[in-house]
């Protein structure tokens, strides 16, 4: 199986980050017993026991940040190294934050915009905006703190899930269309923009639509991403004019 799934993720073009970062290479891993609590379901069993052994889960709560998920951004900025002083950036589908509290520490003059459906707690030099980024109104008031426009967009966005895989597929990689049609339409010339995705079929017409209007795209995934998750970022890099 090991063999098949490298075969399958080569002939995707997949970079797989197989390895977890230096600071993590030498965790203890240690194991913690859940006791099961009366009226937990399986399910949420599971996910607690998975959340209190995870080591990026035991790092994110022991560095501050809001979410294991900052890992995934760290991660992807050293390897295609698409954050730089002074630029502006849009961060889809931000909420609890833990995107946007990453580039808030990185600081260097940038011009941070963040948006969700959901609330989100402050983090500083960080403007957020709480809607839907495809509503008109929502979309100029956005663009009204871009005034020179917009260096990156990222979007670490991913919809309520229903637990069937084809109808969870199908909504995640419309949520990335969309994004994918904003990145073109507000992006300076030269620009970035990283999604998350799920490997799976359905996505012919976005790769096709970033390949069309980006220089370079490519497909990674992280090691802070889990191994049994079939998520990974699509990072599309100098947009064309």
């Amino acid at each position: 199986m090991a063999l098949f799934y490298a075969a399958v993720t080569k002939e995707i073009g997949i970079e797989m980050a197989t390895k977890p970062p230096k600071d993590l290479a030498g965790h203890r891993k240690q194991s913690v017993k859940l006791r099961t609590a009366r009226g937990r379901t399986n399910s949420s069993q599971r996910w607690l026991q998975r959340q209190l052994n995870d080591p990026y889960v035991q790092k994110a709560k022991a560095e501050g940040y809001r979410s294991r998920a900052a890992y995934k951004l760290i991660e992807i900025n050293e390897k295609y190294n698409l954050i730089h002083p002074g630029m502006t950036i849009v961060d889809l589908g931000a909420a609890p934050g833990g995107w946007s509290q990453v580039l808030s520490r990185w600081g260097a003059d940038q011009t941070l915009i963040a948006l969700d459906l959901l609330e989100m707690d402050p983090l500083e030099d960080v403007t957020f905006i709480q809607g839907d980024f495809t509503d008109e109104d929502i979309y100029q008031e956005l663009l009204s703190y871009a005034a020179d426009g917009i260096d990156v967009v990222l979007s670490d966005m991913a919809p309520v899930t229903t637990g069937h895989k084809k109808t969870d597929h199908i909504r995640i990689m419309d949520l990335v269309e969309q994004a994918c049609y904003f990145a073109i339409d507000v992006l300076k010339p030269g620009g970035s923009f990283v999604a998350k995705t799920l490997q799976g079929g359905g996505q012919n017409d976005v790769m096709i639509l970033l390949k069309k209007n980006f220089q370079k795209v490519s497909h990674f995934k992280p090691a802070s991403s889990r191994k049994e998750s079939s998520e990974m970022y699509v990072i599309a890099q100098g947009f064309k004019e």
